[in-house]
């Protein structure tokens, strides 16, 4: 195998390097996300309508679209330094088993015990609840990833944790919920018998896996049903994708410090956090026009939010108890097969991301489920590492890039975003090497039946 001299394996900034302020894309963005609106009144939600659901600073943080620096308080930067900065890996042997003039490097989220890049957010939106003087929060986990880093965090500040986690994770990730316990959080399953909307959605899908959307219609119920409690999201909503920014500029900072510039940059989406943090200060550079990046989103076929589905406003949850989001979006009735890529199971993407893409400042590509776990095993193979099914919806692209760089003989430099480790997904492992694995698609009439359930917002199709 041939090394770079001049290029360690793996990247690391020192304590001093690190991101000591978030970075907000949309102070750059001349389009501004869509705000999100108040479904009582079909007005732009103040901050007074979100105050009951969200923490204050949280609040102010989502309608923030002016500053681009955000600081990143002292405690949540001690906090940080438990686990960042994440190391940025070059794929040595990635690139010699494919062959590919393509240089290769991947961003390791998964070295906290949550496995995942959710800490990022977590902790920052747990402190914040804790500032406030609140007892504890409720929120919903689709693989689990988030559940965990929010337990790991209330733990740390003392705050009660209440999960809603979807029911098909809940049952293929029995040791992902016993983590969660292990921080002290109350998990159930969702839908569930203990909330009104888990009930009503009982009712009108019997026997249902369950999705994120109903999970966070139940955590929000949960939340403003109880004094002293406030809901948080992992996913989706700007001020996640805020505090994930900590990914890109750690890459950004890892990259310049070699003088290396990407061509290609590539995440995995669902709602957005990873993919949005991961690009955030690259996308502000194409914004700007200093630099020019193709950048790619990576969904499941299952759940292809981007590529299939409509930029509209849409409810952020199935029991329709949240604000209303201008998004890419399935229809927020859309309940997809209980695929293993838990995390990525929503209906909709992010507004700033929907955004994003609706400019054609990136792309989005749709891969089946089969075709990742046979990028993940590829890659688990030679890099020593067993990476979440979400994740390696990342390292599928970034696998079919590098080759059609061993086709062309180009020799473009391309980074994704390993969001996460998969050890606690090992029943999705099984059912691939048994041959057990479907690749479920939705079909146009089955999206189309969902479109028609849309809201009807003025001047909106």
């Amino acid at each position: 195998m041939k090394f770079d001299n001049n290029i360690p394996y793996k990247i690391y900034l020192t304590e001093n390097e690190m991101p000591k302020s978030w970075y907000n894309v949309r102070a750059d963005m001349k389009t501004k996300p869509a705000p999100l609106l108040n479904p009582a009144t079909g007005k732009p939600c103040t901050f007074e309508d979100l105050q009951p659901v969200f923490c204050d600073e949280l609040v102010r943080q989502e309608l923030n679209n002016d500053d681009r620096e955000i600081p990143i308080p002292q405690e949540i930067r001690d906090f940080y330094k438990m686990y960042r900065p994440s190391p940025l890996v070059r794929a040595y042997c990635l690139e010699e088993k494919l062959g590919t003039p393509a240089k290769i490097y991947y961003k390791f989220e998964g070295n906290n015990t949550s496995g995942s890049h959710k800490l990022n957010s977590a902790i920052a939106q747990a402190y914040y609840a804790k500032m406030q003087g609140l007892k504890g929060v409720t929120t919903e986990t689709g693989a689990g990833q988030w559940g965990t880093a929010l337990s790991m965090a209330c733990s740390y500040f003392g705050l009660d944790c209440k999960v809603f986690m979807v029911k098909c994770s809940y049952e293929q990730k029995p040791f992902r919920r016993e983590v969660m316990r292990t921080y002290g959080a109350a998990v159930t399953p969702s839908p569930s018998e203990t909330t009104n909307v888990g009930r009503a959605i009982l009712k009108e899908h019997p026997g249902t896996s369950g999705s994120l959307g109903c999970a966070i219609s139940e955590a929000v119920e949960e939340a403003v049903s109880h004094p002293g409690y406030r809901y948080v999201l992992g996913s989706v909503l700007n001020q996640v994708l805020l505090h994930q920014s900590v990914i890109g500029l750690e890459t950004k900072a890892a990259l310049d410090k070699y003088g290396i510039t990407p061509d290609i940059i590539i995440g995995c989406a669902g709602g957005g956090s990873n993919l949005g943090g991961l690009i955030s200060p690259f996308m502000g550079e194409k914004l700007r026009g200093e630099k020019n990046y193709q950048i790619i989103a990576v969904e499941p076929a299952s759940c292809p939010s981007l590529t299939r589905g409509v930029f509209a406003y849409d409810f952020c949850d199935t029991g329709h108890v949240c604000p209303l989001a201008k998004m890419y979006t399935l229809g927020s009735d859309f309940i997809p097969s209980p695929n293993h890529a838990g995390g990525l199971r929503y209906h909709g993407m992010s507004a700033i991301l929907s955004e994003l893409y609706d400019e054609g400042l990136m792309e989005a590509r749709s891969v089946e489920q089969t075709k990742v776990f046979e990028a993940a095993e590829e890659f688990a193979r030679v890099e020593g590492i067993l990476p979440a099914p979400e994740s390696s919806h990342a390292i599928r692209a970034a696998i079919d890039e590098a080759l059609k760089c061993k086709e062309t003989g180009e020799k473009k430099t391309i980074v994704f975003g390993l969001t996460g480790t998969g050890y606690f997904d090992m029943v999705a492992y099984q059912k691939f090497h048994d041959g057990e694995m479907s690749d479920y698609v939705p079909t146009d009439a089955e999206l189309q039946e969902s479109f028609k359930k849309l809201p009807k917002i003025a001047g909106q199709k």
